[in-house]
């Protein structure tokens, strides 16, 4: 590394929950709090609006509240989540209460919930509100070039500027500038889906349960929002989501009231209606020297068991925890043999939830009769072990196994 120092020693690129949620944990950590970190990021998000819920929403896990709690950002969230403490999964060929329905509850595992469904708006406007992000420096632009070099890498920003740092962040998404900069490739593909989201009344309380029936076009969730109504997600064919948009409101409402298998009674439209595609992509390298990659700039993941935001966030304390590890050591915590740690770390875990997720969307969608018998034996299976079933919820809760001590260690 040359003499001359950089600007900064770390640059965060991307807004959204990750950018602003690394930037907080470097600050608060006793390590990484020292050095200079500025945040890249377009704007602002914008206060959400007192009774409007946003259409885009996460069921944030155990880990991911304990993470967000940390940096400061947990309590306004928490004001509006809605936590759930029951989960019931089923096949469209059976019944929300058949034995082969799979029944998840918070209280197998001693959790007071399962999780919280929270607005990603609001998580990402409490995020931009942390006290923390007040150590740092925050530029409201874009990234518009990077040129990694062994004095640290030359990043041209948006509106002209020019910095150097020792270590980019890239946190900016599945379009991720910061990844396609670095050429750093990725395997995987879109899938012929997209997921129609929309907020509904229901006939019959949610009961703080979140619904998933599975269907052979793909799964349509309904997760409980806090005023009572539950924000659906249903993926589908792109011709399909593209006609569910476009549907009345009195026709849409009983297209889902259909779908959903009547689970919560007849469904009334209570909200606006989007779509999005979906697509599952995962980074060849989550690092190179003097850059790491965390969130969607690294993988891309399939929604329908609402791990995405999760495990970004998770990736944002992994990462801070390899280098303030690092950092105590008098290591050089810009350089490949620290990052891969890192990357190491998290690339396996990510991988074996890409796949897990991918395969129960490809076996769900199997419309052989063969394979959709076998499928409701083993739901069937899993229904009845109680162990089974405290294992998946304590994996999902994201606080057992290889996590970081942040959340393996809180209260």
């Amino acid at each position: 590394m040359s003499s001359s120092r950089p600007d900064f020693d770390i640059v965060v690129v991307g807004g959204g929950m990750v950018g602003p949620c690394f930037a907080a944990l470097a600050a608060r950590d006793p390590h990484v709090g020292g050095l200079r970190v500025a945040l890249v990021e377009p704007a602002t998000p914008a206060a959400p609006r007192a009774g409007e819920v946003d259409l885009r929403v996460s069921a944030l896990s155990r880990a991911s509240q304990r993470i967000l709690n940390a940096v400061e950002a947990w309590e306004p969230i928490g004001r509006q989540a809605c936590s759930y403490s029951a989960m019931v999964v089923w096949d469209a060929a059976s019944r929300p209460d058949a034995p082969d329905a799979l029944k998840f509850s918070a209280a197998e595992t001693g959790e007071p919930d399962l999780g919280h469904i929270v607005e990603n708006l609001r998580v990402q406007w409490a995020l931009s509100e942390s006290p923390l992000l007040r150590r740092l420096t925050r530029l409201h632009t874009a990234l518009a070039d990077l040129e990694p070099g062994e004095d640290g890498a030359r990043l041209t920003l948006a509106d002209g500027r020019r910095l150097r740092a020792a270590l980019v962040v890239g946190a900016d998404g599945g379009a991720s500038p910061t990844r396609e900069l670095a050429g750093i490739e990725r395997v995987g593909q879109p899938y012929p889906q997209e997921a129609v989201v929309a907020h509904l009344a229901t006939a019959r309380p949610h009961a703080e349960t979140a619904w998933q029936r599975f269907l052979p076009s793909g799964p349509i969730a309904l997760l409980p929002l806090r005023d009572g109504r539950v924000s659906i997600v249903w993926t589908t064919t792109p011709a399909e989501a593209q006609g569910l948009v476009d549907l009345p409101a009195e026709d849409f409402s009983a297209r889902v009231t259909e779908a959903s298998g009547r689970v919560l009674g007849d469904m009334t439209l209570a909200s606006g209606r989007a779509r999005f595609p979906l697509a599952l992509w995962h980074a060849h390298e989550y690092c190179r020297p003097r850059l790491a990659l965390v969130g969607d700039a690294a993988h891309t993941i399939h929604p329908l068991a609402g791990q995405g935001a999760n495990l970004g966030l998770l990736d944002c304390a992994c990462l801070v925890e390899v280098l303030s590890g690092a950092i105590a050591a008098d290591e050089d915590w810009t350089g490949l043999r620290v990052l891969r740690r890192y990357e190491r770390w998290r690339r396996s875990e990510n991988a074996l939830m890409m796949s897990v997720v991918d395969g129960l969307n490809r076996l769900f969608g199997a419309e052989n009769p063969a394979i959709a018998s076998l499928r409701r034996l083993g739901m069937s299976m899993v229904a009845q072990q109680s162990f089974l079933r405290r294992a998946l919820t304590e994996h999902a809760l994201g606080v057992r196994g290889d996590v970081p001590q942040l959340v393996r260690g809180a209260a």
